[in-house]
């Protein structure tokens, strides 16, 4: 391993400079809780201190055995979301494993290297700095500066700012982590209170001896539905736990989209009918193109709109799902594409469009936030609060986005989008 050094005559005005940057950054990390925010905050860092062209972080998921693209700044466009990278047979791997730094100054005469990423994008990586995450004397995962600009080779005064900081963000990320946690888990407690505190009242009447049979036999009832929404709080309390904490696996796998849909409306057809509520699916172009994802994650997205729709929605209304392909045009600077200054990004856009009383739109913001309900709502529904928080993180989880779009007196929409690959 080569690296090269800088001139004498700057080395003290930039090592205090990158003294100042560091102190600097450092203060806006252990200022930041929101864990994407951070970790953009962390890649862009990295990708200015060492000047170089692009800069990724990679975590650890420990039951996996793999790491995990978490944020990345300017590698050719490409969503690395889901994509894995082994421990073994990877550089950033081996940085993991050994907890010591690395600099490649030619990537392809390494056997390390895991090209996977570079052919599924617009990238070319030539040369990398990669340097350990270690937070508590636990290695949580691999900070990667890529391609110096200028075809310069990393120096050691890069390194030991990538080392420093790669140190601070990792503490950054494990206190935010916490945080999430801590404060999910209050919000949980806060949220069992009710349901608790309805069987205990519930449990103190029906001991009572003048108790009637039929009102003993409704107060069971009553009983059986709050522990029924007890377990439900429980399962859905635990799935965003483990989305929001990165634990939950989503499989990269091709998803017929236009055969899930189907599959999810056959499934809540007995709801619909129930309350008189008409199912309309609407897929354009009828042969829709496959993305990449988790099947079953996306099928709990879609039955979740669905059920939706059709609990708060009007007797004999109804529910029109459409899947429509769209494609952005994404215009280059002159140089930047070879061959033309136009590319294309295809995205699939699924609607679950209701004729409901409409969310008001003071409400509206809030809708996916996690144990949010809508206050007109309350008492109409046992739901838990947490289902469109969890649909929200499985959508960003595959690279897409999730919105709602509401009138009242009309009825609600809720958009999520797909990213197509190449």
């Amino acid at each position: 391993m080569t690296i090269s050094q800088p001139s004498r005559t700057s080395d003290v005005a930039s090592a205090l400079a990158r003294a100042e940057r560091l102190l600097e950054i450092s203060r806006r990390l252990n200022s930041t809780l929101d864990i994407g925010l951070l970790l953009e905050q962390i890649v862009q860092a990295a990708a200015e201190m060492i000047d170089s062209e692009a800069a990724s972080i990679l975590l650890l998921d420990t039951k996996a055995g793999v790491l995990r693209f978490e944020a990345a700044l300017d590698l050719g466009g490409f969503s690395l979301d889901s994509v894995e990278v082994p421990l073994e047979g990877s550089i950033a791997g081996w940085v993991v494993l050994h907890a010591e730094p690395v600099v490649i100054e030619d990537v392809n005469r390494d056997p390390r290297f895991f090209d996977q990423v570079d052919k599924a994008s617009d990238f070319q990586t030539r040369s990398l700095v990669a340097v350990p995450m270690v937070a508590h004397d636990k290695v949580i995962g691999c900070l990667e500066a890529l391609n110096k600009r200028g075809g310069q080779k990393f120096t050691a005064d890069d390194v030991a700012t990538l080392v420093t900081l790669a140190a601070q963000a990792a503490v950054a990320i494990e206190n935010a982590r916490l945080f999430q946690q801590s404060d999910l888990i209050a919000d949980m407690v806060h949220e069992l209170r009710t349901p608790l505190a309805a069987i205990k009242a519930t449990t103190y009447i029906l001991l009572r001896p003048d108790i009637s049979e039929p009102k003993r036999t409704e107060l069971v009832n009553t009983i059986a539905q709050e522990a029924d929404r007890l377990a439900r709080m429980t399962t859905d309390f635990l799935d965003l736990a483990r989305l929001e904490s990165g634990r939950s696996k989503m499989a990269r796998k091709p998803v017929d989209l236009a055969t899930l849909l189907v599959g999810a409306l056959q499934t809540v057809q007995p709801q619909a009918s129930e309350r008189r509520v008409l199912m309309h699916l609407d897929i354009s172009p009828p042969g829709l193109p496959e993305v990449m994802g988790d099947a079953e994650k996306l099928r709990q997205v879609v039955l979740n709109l669905l059920t939706n729709a059709i609990k708060y929605n009007r007797e004999g209304g109804a529910v029109t799902v459409s899947a429509v392909l769209h494609t952005d045009h994404i215009h280059h600077e002159p140089g930047l594409a070879i061959g033309s200054s136009l590319s294309h990004m295809h995205h699939i856009h699924v609607s679950v469009e209701d004729t409901g009383p409409g969310i008001a739109p003071g409400n509206l913001p809030h809708i996916f936030e996690r144990f949010y309900r809508v206050p007109d709502t309350e008492g109409y529904t046992t739901g838990t609060g947490l289902g469109l928080a969890i649909a929200k993180r499985i959508i960003e989880a595959h690279g897409g986005s999730i919105m709602v779009e509401s009138e009242q007196g009309v009825g609600t929409r809720f958009t999520f989008t797909l990213p197509v690959p190449a």
